[in-house]
């Protein structure tokens, strides 16, 4: 299960992003936002991030015009790990080395196309285990602590 949120920057490309989880017949819940109109990126970030937290949902992704906003606000909450991504490349590396929870787009950045193509390939992507990736994440969450 994914959890998805954006603000009102981010509202179209969501859509996007949410028929084509569709497509992938990927289960997902909505936190907001409802509609373009302006909104608070940081209270779609919490719900989602909460959402991820206490296990409701494996993933986040989330929304706002640049995606820079929203995922400094994801990385506030305990074990969260938010990447922003506009670019696949990106996507399967924090992923493989990073392990990422959440993935942050930024909707006046990048096209539906690209955002369909980050999502996959952070979705497809699997963690390494390496075990040098493995010790900086748990560097992370020491000091997220």
């Amino acid at each position: 299960m994914i959890a998805l949120g954006c603000d009102g920057a981010g509202y179209d490309l969501m859509q996007t992003v949410k028929a084509h989880l569709d497509k992938r017949n990927t289960p997902y819940m909505c936190f907001g936002a409802e509609s373009n109109g302006p909104s608070d990126f940081p209270l779609f970030a919490q719900h989602v991030a909460a959402a991820v937290l206490d296990g409701r949902c494996d993933k986040g992704i989330v929304i706002c015009g640049t995606g820079i906003g929203i995922s400094i606000a994801a990385n506030r909450f305990g074990s969260i790990r938010c990447a922003l991504c506009h670019d696949v490349f990106s996507a399967k590396a924090t992923r493989e080395h990073n392990n990422s929870n959440m993935l942050a787009m930024g909707g006046r950045v990048i096209g539906p196309g690209l955002a369909c193509e980050i999502v996959d390939a952070w979705l497809d992507t699997q963690f390494s285990h390496a075990e040098r990736h493995q010790r900086r994440i748990d560097m992370i969450e020491v000091t997220n602590a």
